[in-house]
C-alpha cells in the first residue's frame, strides 16, 4: 500500500512491527450461533466482492482493470438504490497528472449531517511484480460494498445521511510523502471545505486491510479517542475483543486530511499482515491470505457501533 516504513507516522517516523504472531489456528473466533449472527453483515457475500475484485489483477490508477474495479462498485452501490456521488478530479504526481474518481454512494437519512464509512480501491503501482491487493484495497472495499447493502436494506432511515465512499489515489505513485499519497482524500476535504460543506461531516470511519486471517486491529493513536472507544467497546460486547488489540500504534492514511480539519474519525487497520508484515505490498497478497470471517467480524462491529457513534455525535451537538 505505501512504501514500508513511510506510511506509519506523519513526522516520518518508522513504525515497528510487533515480533509477536498468534498461529492463524488460534486467530479465529469459535462459530457460535451468536456471533455467526451477531448482525446480517454477511462475510461470504462480501468476500465475493474481493474475489470479483482480485480477478480483474492488478488496480493501479490509470488502469483498465481500475476502471473496470469503479465500474464494478458503482453498479453495486446502484442495486442497493444508492444515490451516486463522483468526486471527479485530475491529480498531479511524480509520474504527471492523473485523472482520478472517487466515488460515494449517498444514502439520505433524518439529517443532512454526514457520516462517512471509507475504503480505497486502487492498488499500487508495481512495475515488477503481479500486486493484485486482495487485502490491500480489496479486504476494506469489500467490506464497505457489503456494509452498504446491509445499511440501504434496513426500513429504517439513518440518522444521518450515510457516505461510502471508496477512494481513489490513496496509494504513492514513488515514494509516500504527504504531496505523493491519499490524493481522493485529501482532495475531497479540500473540496468540501471550498465549497463550505465540511462541517455537516460530523465523523468518518475508515477501513482499510481487514481481511487477514489472523486479524487484529490495534487502536490507532491519530485517530480520534472516542470514537476508537465506542468501536472497541462494540467488538468487547460481541465476542471479538482478541482482534481489537489494546496496543497502539500510529497509521497515515485516508482517515488523516479529515483529522486535520478537525473532522472525528478512525482508522481500523490491520498492519501485520503475514509474519513480521511480509506480505505486504508484495505478489503474496492474495486471496488465499483473507478469511470471509474477519470481514464479518469487522463488519459485524461497525454495523453494531455506528448508531452509538450517531448518538454521540448528537450529543456532542448539543453540548
Amino acid at each position: 500500500m505505501r512504501p514500508l516504513g513511510l506510511r506509519v507516522l506523519l513526522a516520518g517516523l518508522m513504525m515497528v512491527i510487533a515480533c509477536s504472531h498468534q498461529p492463524e489456528s488460534q486467530a479465529t473466533d469459535s462459530q457460535s450461533p451468536s456471533s455467526r449472527s451477531a448482525t446480517e453483515f454477511d462475510g461470504e457475500r462480501a468476500f465475493q466482492h474481493v474475489r470479483a475484485l482480485v480477478e480483474m489483477g492488478p488496480r493501479p490508477v490509470g488502469s483498465a482493470a481500475h476502471d473496470r474495479a469503479r465500474d464494478y462498485i458503482v453498479a453495486e452501490l446502484k442495486k442497493y438504490g444508492l444515490t451516486i456521488i463522483k468526486d471527479e478530479f485530475t491529480a498531479q504526481t511524480p509520474l504527471g497528472q492523473r485523472p482520478m474518481v472517487s466515488i460515494i454512494g449517498e444514502l439520505k437519512g433524518e439529517s443532512d449531517n454526514i457520516l462517512i464509512l471509507a475504503s480505497h480501491y486502487d492498488t499500487k503501482l508495481f512495475t515488477d511484480i503481479t500486486f493484485v491487493g486482495a487485502n490491500d484495497g480489496g479486504s476494506s472495499t469489500g467490506a464497505l460494498l457489503e456494509l452498504a447493502r446491509v445499511i440501504a436494506a434496513r426500513q429504517q432511515k439513518p440518522k444521518h445521511t450515510l457516505w461510502f465512499t471508496f477512494f481513489d489515489g490513496e496509494e504513492a505513485f514513488v515514494n509516500w510523502t504527504q504531496a505523493d499519497s491519499k490524493y481522493g482524500s485529501r482532495h475531497l476535504v479540500a473540496r468540501l471545505e471550498g465549497e463550505r460543506k465540511l462541517e455537516k461531516v460530523k465523523a468518518m470511519i475508515l477501513l482499510d486491510m481487514i481481511g487477514d486471517k489472523d486479524l487484529e486491529l490495534k487502536r490507532d493513536g491519530y485517530s480520534t479517542p472516542w470514537l476508537v472507544d465506542i468501536i472497541w467497546a462494540a467488538a468487547r460486547e460481541l465476542g471479538y475483543e482478541k482482534h481489537f488489540s489494546s496496543s497502539e500504534t500510529f497509521i497515515d492514511d485516508d482517515h488523516i486530511p479529515f483529522l486535520d480539519k478537525g473532522v472525528p474519525a478512525v482508522d481500523l487497520i490491520d498492519f501485520n499482515y503475514g509474519l513480521f508484515n511480509r506480505y505486504w505490498h508484495t505478489a503474496e497478497d492474495t486471496l488465499d491470505k483473507l478469511s470471509p470471517r474477519s470481514l464479518k467480524i469487522v463488519g459485524d462491529t461497525v454495523l453494531t457501533a455506528l448508531p452509538r457513534i450517531e448518538e454521540a455525535v448528537n450529543q456532542k451537538g448539543k453540548s
